[in-house]
């Protein structure tokens, strides 16, 4: 395997473009959205998102300091705000300073991911089923996390239903499978879609005449069972909504999300139509970039896809036992962040925009937001606080009475000594961390190939020798090494200029 590189340059958020927006215009948007409620703005959580991400990442917040054994040189790194949301930056988490704290978006998908193929997904293939839901349903599960559980539950069941009439077509009585899902809240232009990517395991473990579990690989998968499966999955979320006593398509007066949060919900409502709620005209949508044209045709279907009734089923991706790499990538890409920052600019006029990962089917590759309209994105994105995103199910789930036999098992942490020994004498050795708890350095090995640890200087190892907590005492520390001892403030807010909209 190739060795790390030990190139590594801790970033300035200040830099940012998603920092430099939030920063100079998270005051008016407040004002904005207040002035709209007569008073009433968004709600605390999301306020405190968007004031912990405007301060993660400074020095000034607070720091792990680390030495070279070699030559004594030393290294700052910024706590983490630890944000579910959107944030991007860097550092490790200030209640542990060896953990890594982000992108916090961004260590949490590495860390997850890490988690999920060393610890909870055998060595089987697995199947991505993506759920997809109607406009109104996105806007009630954005809210209510019961019923968002709820819906994974009949989506899981009925793939499981499918797993297991073939297990039964094949004389196998008492089959089981596992799946994990992830609850994605985000579109591909920062909308509000609230959706599901289920991780589930492409057939079953049935126990042979000597005790043991073996896994039996279902068949190939065509269109025609997709659609099986979401003939079955439509009228159970259809019913499902019944129990409840709701109806997505006229509210009335159960609208919970409004009752708990006026304005949140106006935004939310906005976001999932594609409209603009602030910073425009109310029927405004955002302005569009590229070879746009008008597209009037109906988009084809692959295989492994079906649509019925505003509900949406793909499971095109399957990754084939062994692949354990490709695996990552795919949980990586289930447990992504909403945005990267790479893909954001301010144009000159003040707008920002957002490049797209892939063109739209009439030609659009950037869409361009006023600032507030765009922190009214963001601001639905953020997820209620102790909501759960990531569900097990199945042999996966934590008290399923196979688990224990079906999982993979623990194996060594890599510690910064192993690193150091296998980059110095064993470089032919592959370290596998363990995931929950891995260290900020081992997962950045892991994701980017980047040797944190590594002294710029002379090449030698860095040791945590003290974690700086109180902002006191990091000011002062900071300024009498003439760093920076501040953490930016953000912009006083100010009324938006006379025609301040989206095209």
């Amino acid at each position: 395997m190739a060795l790390p590189s030990v190139d590594y340059a801790p970033r300035d958020p200040a830099a940012d473009v998603l920092h430099r927006v939030v920063r100079e215009h998270l005051q008016t948007f407040l004002a904005e959205a207040a002035h709209r409620r007569d008073g009433e703005g968004v709600p605390r959580f999301v306020e405190e998102e968007f004031h912990a991400f405007l301060a993660c990442g400074f020095l000034a917040g607070g720091f792990a300091r680390f030495r070279c054994v070699g030559c004594q040189s030393e290294r700052f790194g910024a706590f983490s705000c630890k944000g579910r949301g959107f944030c991007p930056s860097r550092g490790p988490r200030r209640t542990d300073c060896v953990r890594w704290g982000g992108s916090c978006g961004g260590r949490r998908m590495t860390e997850r991911a890490a988690h999920l193929v060393d610890h909870v997904i055998p060595e089987v293939p697995v199947r991505q089923w993506v759920l997809t839901l109607p406009h109104r349903l996105r806007y009630l599960l954005a809210w209510r996390h019961d019923l968002c559980k709820a819906v994974v539950r009949v989506l899981l069941r009925e793939v499981s239903r499918h797993l297991r009439t073939q297990a039964r077509e094949r004389g196998l009585s008492d089959a089981r499978g596992g799946a994990v899902a992830v609850v994605q809240r985000f579109g591909g232009a920062l909308n509000l879609n609230v959706h599901i990517h289920a991780l589930v395991l492409d057939g079953v473990f049935a126990r042979g005449e000597d005790g043991r579990l073996r896994f039996h690989s279902a068949r190939e998968l065509d269109a025609a069972d997709v659609a099986d499966v979401l003939a079955a999955v439509t009228p159970g979320v259809q019913r499902l909504l019944a129990r409840q006593g709701v109806d997505p398509d006229d509210l009335g007066t159960s609208d919970a999300f409004a009752e708990a949060s006026p304005l949140l919900a106006g935004l939310a409502a906005a976001s999932v139509q594609g409209r603009v709620a602030l910073g425009g005209p109310p029927s405004g949508r955002p302005r569009r970039m590229g070879q746009t044209s008008v597209d009037r045709s109906a988009p084809m279907l692959g295989g492994c896809h079906a649509r019925w009734e505003g509900f949406d089923l793909l499971a095109a991706v399957r990754v084939p036992a062994g692949q354990r790499a490709r695996l990552e990538r795919v949980c990586r890409y289930a447990l992504r962040p909403p945005v990267a920052g790479a893909r954001l600019r301010v144009a000159a006029d003040g707008q920002v925009q957002l490049q797209l990962r892939h063109p739209w089917a009439d030609g659009t590759t950037h869409v361009s937001f006023t600032p507030t309209s765009f922190l009214a994105r963001l601001a639905v994105l953020v997820p209620r606080p102790r909501v759960n995103l990531v569900l097990y199910h199945g042999l996966l789930a934590p008290r399923a009475a196979w688990r224990a036999e079906v999982v993979p098992r623990p194996v060594p942490l890599a510690t910064a000594d192993a690193v150091e020994r296998q980059v110095t004498s064993e470089p032919d050795v592959t370290l596998r961390p363990v995931a929950r708890g891995a260290s900020w350095a081992d997962l950045m090995r892991r994701a980017f190939a980047i040797d944190v640890l590594a002294c710029p200087r002379c090449g030698g190892r860095l040791r945590l020798i003290a974690l700086i907590e109180a902002s006191a005492t990091a000011r002062r520390i900071l300024t009498h090494l003439d760093l920076p001892a501040d953490v930016p403030r953000p912009v006083p807010a100010r009324a938006p200029p006379v025609g301040d909209g989206d095209d």
